[in-house]
């Protein structure tokens, strides 16, 4: 009879039945969130192959290399072509006149 009074007292305690579940998830939220950041961390520590930090010092690549690049093009002969959808033929639509797409669909 008591243990039935009590648990029905704690059912009806709102500060049981919504706080302590939500405490939980904010202090257990606090240790995982902990464990996946400290990830980060690790991952800096971690040291990279010293033959593939040589290949990737060779390959830098700047804004201002790529720029130097292409600052003498001229794009007035540039025409903006569409790519194909999914349902289209790639083949068929690159390059082609769209009338003559017109006919050979319909």
């Amino acid at each position: 009879m008591f243990t039935h009074a009590v648990t029905r007292a704690l059912r009806k305690n709102k500060t049981l039945r919504y706080g302590v579940p939500m405490l939980l998830l904010v202090v257990g939220g606090s240790f995982g969130l902990r464990e996946f950041s400290q990830i980060r961390y690790d991952a800096v520590k971690i040291k990279i192959d010293p033959e593939l930090e040589k290949k990737l010092k060779m390959n830098k690549v700047s804004l201002e290399s790529e720029y130097e690049k292409i600052k003498d093009s001229t794009f007035d002969d540039w025409k903006n072509i569409r790519g194909p959808r999914p349902w289209e033929d790639p083949d068929l639509l690159q390059g082609r006149n769209p009338e003559i797409l017109k006919r050979k669909t319909t």
